[in-house]
């Protein structure tokens, strides 16, 4: 498959335009190459999955079970999946085949020692036979995605005395061109683009001093311009992703400055949200780029880190602090309720063949169908474990028809395939 990386419009559209499963189109293998998938956007294309699931849920296929400590999501190219774990003192990246055996590992500096939980964040991003991965102290990476040979390497810190907030460093890199784009914070370098072949500095902007805050860039084309918008501790930020020009900045007043989910872009307007009593805001961008107006805020829409999805007008996501952890689904220019859901709680979502997919943050993985006043969830199961709050955090992935759920030290590959 192309990396159909297309204008939202509708999922009919899409299915239309992309084979009914996740595929590279040059090596027809499995391909979801980065946190989210191929467009950023935690859609996938695939068709012919299951509707409903056994009490015990889809047919397991394998367990890895050597992952070490962490939320780091999979990414998958090239007939491997790639994942990054914490072991001991280092942070790893690691691959292994479809068959869920281990092909390589390859380090990627210390470990996160500070505020609880420990454990590596980011999901590796594959371009183009090469892997690009941060760990949660701001070393940034390159590597050879056949072997794990490591090609360059930052740090965020040195090189831009990076400025972030209490769990350090999460944001999954973005590569858009030749560039590797990245949010080290502080005032020497409120956000970067690396050279994706060398890792040489190639513009960083200025004009903030706000700390980095967890946030994924979403990277969209605007009035013919390029740009990046993002979250900082304080701030919505927008950058020329050609110069590092920064175009504009909106204050956003938070509670506390856990920025994890990746703004929703579509026709000029832009969906923030901050879990920790904030509440999500739709922005309008000015003709010129110039800055942005709010056009509406609903505080029980505290999506803390699962993500929001943009389905035909519509968003979708779980709030955090204020809502109880409830699911919305909301209109995406008026941002009028049209349906609720207190089952699900918080839950990192994954969109498919009419249904979306959420896995609780204390291990309940949810099915439910996408209707005209919301969802209905329709099969339900328990993941393995304690049950412990924080390590359900990796979204969930579907990719040649198969659900990748990561808990921990483990990963299930699981068939849900209707036929």
């Amino acid at each position: 498959m192309a990396r159909c990386i297309l204008p939202m419009v509708t999922v009919a559209y899409m299915l239309a335009a992309c084979p009914p499963v996740n595929a590279d189109q040059k090596t027809k293998q499995p391909y979801w190459p980065e946190f989210r998938g191929p467009r950023r956007d935690s859609i996938s294309t695939e068709t012919g999955l299951l509707k409903k699931w056994p009490q015990e849920g889809p047919r397991l296929i394998w367990k890895y079970s050597d992952c070490g400590k962490g939320f780091s999501g999979v990414s998958i190219a090239e007939g491997k999946i790639f994942s990054a774990g914490d072991f001991g003192k280092r942070e790893m990246l690691f691959a292994l085949g479809l068959d869920g055996k281990l092909l390589w590992k390859s380090p990627n500096g210390r470990s996160w020692r500070g505020a609880s939980p420990a454990g590596s964040r980011t999901t590796p991003t594959y371009v183009d036979g090469v892997l690009y991965h941060m760990n949660p102290n701001g070393r940034v990476a390159a590597y050879h995605a056949k072997d794990g040979k490591e090609i360059w390497a930052v740090e965020l810190k040195k090189r831009f005395d990076a400025k972030f907030g209490l769990w350090s460093l999460a944001e999954n890199l973005i590569v858009d061109g030749d560039k590797v784009l990245c949010l080290p914070g502080g005032k020497k370098a409120l956000a970067a683009a690396l050279d994706k072949k060398t890792g040489k500095t190639v513009w960083t902007t200025t004009g903030l001093t706000d700390p980095a805050a967890y946030c994924t860039p979403v990277v969209a084309t605007h009035k013919g311009v390029r740009q990046m918008i993002t979250m900082t501790a304080k701030s919505v930020i927008c950058v020329d992703v050609t110069t590092g020009k920064l175009l504009w900045t909106y204050p956003y007043k938070m509670g506390f400055p856990q920025h994890a989910t990746p703004p929703v872009f579509h026709d000029g307007h832009v969906f923030v949200a901050c879990g920790h009593f904030t509440g999500g805001t739709l922005l309008r961008i000015n003709p010129d780029s110039s800055g942005v107006t709010r056009v509406w805020h609903m505080r029980k829409f505290d999506n803390c880190h699962g993500g929001v999805i943009l389905l035909n007008g519509r968003l979708y996501g779980s709030g955090c602090r204020v809502a109880g952890k409830g699911f919305y689904c909301v209109d995406f220019l008026t941002g009028k309720t049209i349906g609720t859901n207190d089952v699900v709680g918080k839950i990192s979502i994954i969109y498919a063949d009419g249904m979306l997919y959420g896995l609780n943050h204390k291990g309940p993985m949810y099915l439910m169908e996408v209707t005209a006043d919301g969802v209905k969830v329709v099969s339900r199961f328990d993941m393995p474990g304690k049950r412990k709050v924080n390590i359900y955090l990796a979204h969930p992935v579907i990719c040649a028809g198969r659900l990748y759920l990561r808990e921990g030290n483990n990963l299930y590959a699981h068939d849900i395939r209707a036929d």
